[in-house]
């Protein structure tokens, strides 16, 4: 039988602790993470374009905004995240068709890329959800039936490991 994986986030005694990477070469790392957004149609009417205009400004522009900022501040918000400094961020939205009831998803990609001893899917990931928070935030004003449906990691590179999801 194969032994259950390590978490690499316990110490000898099963207590949190930051993994020491500094045994590790700097290589580029990559990382892009999606999250999905759907839109009820009283705000999917609203999209023209590819972005929404509110009272509160562009939405998708404010949410792009807002997610590298997240993603920066990773770090800060993910107790045993390493601080990195990224080299690129970038976040692009997509708004879907919408469908025969008139809803439509959005797809926000977070793609970030960083020369480190670490990876930088946790800040992809943290890009993606906080720019889908943020549109959550500015539609809720036209329906609270927005639903962040998923967000997950569709790729990475860089480190002993790459991975890239099935889609």
């Amino acid at each position: 039988m194969k032994p259950a994986a390590q978490l690499t986030h316990l110490d000898a005694r099963n207590r949190p602790a930051m993994v020491d990477v500094g045994g590790k070469a700097v290589t580029r790392r990559t990382a892009h993470a999606v999250a999905t957004v759907a839109l009820p149609p009283a705000l999917a009417r609203l999209v023209t374009g590819n972005e929404i205009q509110s009272k509160k400004g562009p939405l998708f522009q404010t949410a792009i905004l807002a997610g590298i900022m997240g993603a920066k501040q990773t770090s800060g918000l993910i107790p045993l995240c390493h601080p990195l400094p990224l080299d690129d961020c970038r976040i692009a939205i997509e708004a879907g068709p919408p469908g025969s009831d008139g809803a439509a998803d959005v797809a926000i990609h977070c793609h970030v890329s960083v020369a480190a001893r670490t990876g930088v899917e946790m800040e992809a990931l943290t890009g993606a959800t906080i720019a889908a928070l943020t549109l959550y935030d500015m539609g809720k004003a036209v329906s609270h039936g927005i639903v962040i449906k998923e967000i997950r990691l569709l790729e990475k590179t860089g480190g002993k490991k790459a991975y890239r999801a099935v889609r």
